[in-house]
């Protein structure tokens, strides 16, 4: 499973690649140990200036492996889920995010916890959590009222609605939607290494500012969402909409 998350360090960037394109870059319980031990990683290293979270020009992840997740379904807040949540949190290096084709459950609230998203314009990103009989997390239920508005957050996270890159860009979700897949990732590559040449201590300062408004009740909010989660996930409506998927698959 190491190979399903591809680590390079390109001078001071560092980029976490989903490779699992049989499974369209699905997360198990190994990718998050991973990435979350990356990015602590990453946020000790003074060499590291900006980490780039991106999949393929097709598939940037579908979010979580629902037959690993059915396997062993996290617990607690100290499941590997959630500490990749709380590594990308508290990492103080710029992280970039480039997007195209599927961004599923994760694959998209992670994205409003990153410092710059670019999505191909045809991106399909969606947040079916209660359709799959469960709740929103990783503070979505929190930030995107915020940003969206109660009626639009509610179509997107009450209704699993989808929506585009496109509308992603134009709702604040992400930085820039481009043309296709590689140019999303080209994008991202090129914003990624301007902070090799700035001054690292203002870019975490700065990004410090940014993310300190509302921090401990953002903390608080997708603890409890997490808490819910767990809970959820041993209902009977998660357990027979996560099953039927499985079969349906």
């Amino acid at each position: 499973m190491t190979d399903a998350i591809v680590l390079q360090r390109e001078r001071g960037l560092l980029t976490l690649q989903l490779n699992r394109p049989d499974k369209k870059n699905a997360l198990t319980r190994a990718m998050y140990t991973q990435m979350a031990e990356a990015l602590e990683q990453a946020d000790a290293d003074v060499d590291i200036r900006a980490v780039l979270i991106q999949g393929s020009s097709e598939c940037f992840t579908a979010g979580n492996d629902i037959g690993d997740f059915l396997e062993q379904p996290p617990s607690d807040l100290d499941s590997p889920p959630f500490h990749f949540m709380k590594s990308l949190l508290n990492c103080r290096k710029p992280v970039i995010a480039a997007v195209a084709g599927a961004a599923v459950g994760i694959g998209t609230t992670l994205l409003v916890h990153c410092d710059l998203v670019y999505v191909s314009r045809d991106a399909r990103l969606r947040m079916p959590f209660v359709n799959l009989g469960l709740c929103p997390e990783f503070g979505s239920s929190l930030i995107l009222p915020r940003l969206l508005g109660h009626a639009k957050a509610a179509e997107l996270l009450l209704l699993g609605e989808g929506f585009t890159g496109e509308q992603a860009a134009a709702w604040g979700i992400a930085t820039e939607a481009l043309g296709n897949g590689e140019a999303a990732l080209a994008k991202a590559r090129e914003v990624a290494e301007r902070f090799e040449t700035l001054a690292p201590g203002a870019v975490q300062v700065t990004k410090q500012l940014m993310k300190s408004v509302d921090r401990e009740q953002l903390r608080r909010v997708i603890e409890e969402e997490g808490a819910l989660f767990v809970q959820r996930l041993k209902s009977p409506e998660a357990i027979a909409a996560l099953s039927g998927f499985i079969t349906r698959r």
